[in-house]
């Protein structure tokens, strides 16, 4: 007979099929900030698609209505760590207004959706106008862009 009362189990017991049913209940964003770096195996799946993919680099509260940046450690984990592990995984971003430029400073080849969240018009015109916007397309989709002289040269 086992005896539950004294035996420890700890998640790296776990096989990789359980946990990976146990992490999609959080959000993407704490598993990869739980995993990756621990060691091998949790960096490996942290690196899944499934955390990967679609990342809300926010928090929200209870009822989804306001949005609020990550905490500040969280938010540099990923941008130093994180991020230059995944940037390529990476095919849809959600994100809030203080934190749209270190997060757009990594290149994202693969990004193909980018929500905006909590933004004032000024910045989003700063962003779409301004070359924050045009370093962020060359960068995410290795964009070139060439001066109306060199053109007509």
């Amino acid at each position: 007979m086992i005896d539950m009362e004294h035996s420890l189990i700890g998640l790296g017991d776990l096989p990789d099929e359980i946990l990976l049913i146990l992490l999609k209940k959080l959000e993407n964003i704490e598993v990869l900030n739980s995993l990756i770096g621990v060691n091998k195996r949790f960096s490996t799946i942290g690196r899944d698609l499934t955390f990967t993919s679609h990342l809300s680099l926010m928090t929200c509260s209870s009822n989804n209505s306001i949005h609020h940046p990550l905490p500040e450690p969280m938010l540099n984990r990923f941008c130093s760590q994180i991020s230059p592990e995944i940037h390529d995984k990476i095919k849809w971003l959600d994100l809030e207004s203080t934190s749209i430029q270190r997060i757009l400073a990594t290149k994202y080849p693969n990004l193909n959706r980018l929500g905006l969240y909590v933004i004032d018009v000024e910045k989003a015109m700063s962003l779409f106008v301004g070359k924050v916007f045009f370093r962020f397309i060359q960068t995410c989709f290795n964009v070139q862009f060439i001066p109306l002289q060199e053109i007509s040269q």
